[in-house]
């Protein structure tokens, strides 16, 4: 019986042929933390008697979250994880000066090599699929054990097989192909198994649309999610090599056997897809746009950024919408480019002057929004469109209020009309 890629990843790391169900002790080629989750590691670190990092060039952390500080508190927290990465002399440690949100960084540093495995203390560490790796999320104190060991444990993954045929639509992007997955196998629809995307539509999407699709596999309750390494990953692999003077390492490529065991096959026509707009409060409510226009929702704030959808291509949809046009007298609108280096580059095309003439605000490269930490929390009541990924009860500020996550285009156009709009009908 043939194997998937993400049994052939574990397989390599183990140095034997190993099967979904099977639990392996592999190393791990990174480990990611950020300015939440990495102070409990290196408190069972410590704890543990341990002096030094197994592998510290396989480990990173990742200033991100409450960058630059809220408060006090949130100073403290971050003053543990500079203290340690100073103390043992991390060769990376993104902080302000070089920040980013981690799921966007590290793959444009070049960080995030196909066929790694890859665990990071945070959900959305399964981005990082999008490249060919093996990524999850996983405590901060298995975090600490990787700190400590180099390695950690794991139950490979069953694989469900996701099949993408037709060619995407006018404003249909990775973002909607997910809410649209998501919908159809609900929150816990792959619980615990590896979710690998192939067919014909592959093509049509760009590695922008691949990490959105990857980074919310886990909204599905999935493991992992993984795409196989084609012509397109190779083309973003070079630009970061050229960009960053090399990868950190050399690819190992991996592709599915034909025959391998998947537990389940579930093909979807996004040629036959409109944006989907997914409705308060699970990821799995998600409904055509055309259901939420006819609803005539109002909304009070439009957020676009997030390790989601805070990329350059998101940003250039968002203006190219907004040119010319303002946002809606009582709806508030954010940007938050996902790095600095995307930041940078919007500013140099112009599109940071097209957004902030509509009247949207732009801030920083942080998550602070998205999980309602600051930086766009929303009151009592206050209806929010989000490029985001998470729409829980309280997920943004007060538990009263509502998100709805949609794509940028959808986002940005709802942000100039006050409502949720399809941004195929506007002119």
């Amino acid at each position: 019986m043939g194997k998937t890629i993400t049994e052939k990843i574990f397989s390599e790391h183990a140095k034997r042929s190993v099967k979904a169900g099977e639990i392996v002790r592999v190393d791990i080629d990174m480990i990611i933390g950020n300015d939440i989750t990495t102070p409990i590691s290196i408190k069972a670190f410590q704890e543990s008697g341990a002096e030094s990092l197994a592998r510290p060039d396989n480990f990173c952390i990742v200033m991100d979250h409450y960058i630059p500080a809220k408060d006090i508190a949130s100073a403290n927290q971050a003053k543990i994880s500079r203290d340690f990465a100073y103390k043992h002399d991390l060769k990376y440690f993104f902080d302000e000066k070089d920040m980013g949100i981690e799921h966007a960084l590290l793959p444009e540093k070049g960080l995030i090599i196909p066929g790694d495995v890859i665990i990071g203390a945070d959900s959305h560490t399964c981005t990082h699929g999008a490249l060919g790796a093996f990524s999850t999320g996983m405590g901060s104190t298995d975090l600490a054990f990787g700190m400590i060991t180099g390695g950690n444990w794991f139950k490979v993954p069953e694989t469900i097989k996701v099949k993408l045929i037709g060619k995407p639509g006018k404003h249909i992007y990775g973002k909607d192909i997910i809410l649209e997955l998501i919908r159809m196998i609900g929150v816990d629809g792959a619980l615990y198994k590896a979710i690998e995307f192939s067919g014909e539509a592959v093509r049509y999407l760009g590695m922008s649309d691949r990490f959105s699709i990857a980074n919310m596999v886990i909204e599905a309750g999935a493991k992992n999610g993984i795409f196989a390494v084609d012509s397109v990953t190779l083309a973003y692999l070079e630009e970061r090599k050229i960009q960053n003077g090399g990868l950190r390492s050399e690819p190992k490529i991996y592709f599915a056997d034909d025959d391998a065991l998947y537990c389940q096959t579930i093909t979807i026509d996004v040629g036959q897809l409109s944006p989907v707009v997914a409705y308060p409060f699970l990821p799995e409510n998600g409904k055509p746009i055309e259901t939420a226009v006819a609803d005539n929702i109002k909304i009070d704030q439009v957020m676009i950024g997030s390790c989601t959808n805070g990329r350059i291509e998101d940003l250039r949809i968002a203006a190219t919408i907004v040119k010319d046009k303002k946002v809606a007298r009582h709806t508030r609108m954010i940007v938050t480019p996902a790095t600095q280096k995307i930041f940078l580059q919007a500013q140099h095309e112009g599109l940071i002057d097209t957004l902030i003439e509509a009247g949207a605000v732009v801030s920083n490269p942080t998550c602070g929004a998205c999980l309602g930490g600051y930086m766009g929390i929303l009151g009592d009541g206050e209806r929010c469109v989000a490029t985001t990924n998470r729409n829980f009860v309280g997920r943004m500020g007060a538990r009263s209020s509502e998100i709805y996550l949609a794509n940028s285009a959808v986002a940005a156009a709802s942000a100039i009309a006050g409502k949720i709009v399809d941004p195929r009908e506007m002119k």
